[in-house]
């Protein structure tokens, strides 16, 4: 017997703040729980937010930006980025993204391979273990359309 397909629709997905000061949400769109080593998500950054500095030694993270522009820093290294970019990042670099505008969120589709590595029971756990929160319309637009 094989096993379906898993899908989400994004009013499936509920966005979460690891932290609740945080202004990154993530919402997993799949994962371990899906029987997946791999874990997605999409990601939204608020105007001017940013992620605390963090790594993951086993796993490389990749990040689609959809829309919005952000500086991308991984060790001492730094880049912008905007829609169309794909940005990877290797495993075992210290980086965040930050939300370069002051009036736009940063929307990306984010691919942790290896959900996370050495995080005790994977990064979309983390995420899930989060504050829930909800897309607002102009999140919804953007996604819809990504």
């Amino acid at each position: 017997m094989s096993t379906p397909p898993v899908l989400r629709r994004l009013d499936d997905v509920v966005p979460r703040l690891i932290s609740p000061k945080d202004t990154v949400r993530l919402a997993c769109l799949a994962g371990p729980a899906d029987g997946s080593p791999t874990s997605v998500f999409y990601e939204v950054w608020e105007p001017g937010g940013a992620q605390p500095d963090n790594s993951h030694p086993g796993s490389t993270e990749i990040f689609v930006v959809l829309g919005g522009h952000g500086l991308a820093h991984s060790d001492e290294h730094s880049v912008p980025i905007g829609p169309g970019d794909v940005l990877v990042l290797p495993p075992g670099s210290v980086h965040r993204i930050e939300n370069t505008s002051a009036t736009e969120r940063l929307y990306t589709v984010t691919v942790m391979a290896e959900d996370g590595g050495a995080l005790p029971g994977g990064f979309a756990a983390l995420v899930a273990a989060g504050t829930p929160t909800g897309w607002d319309g102009t999140d919804q637009s953007v996604l819809r359309r990504g």
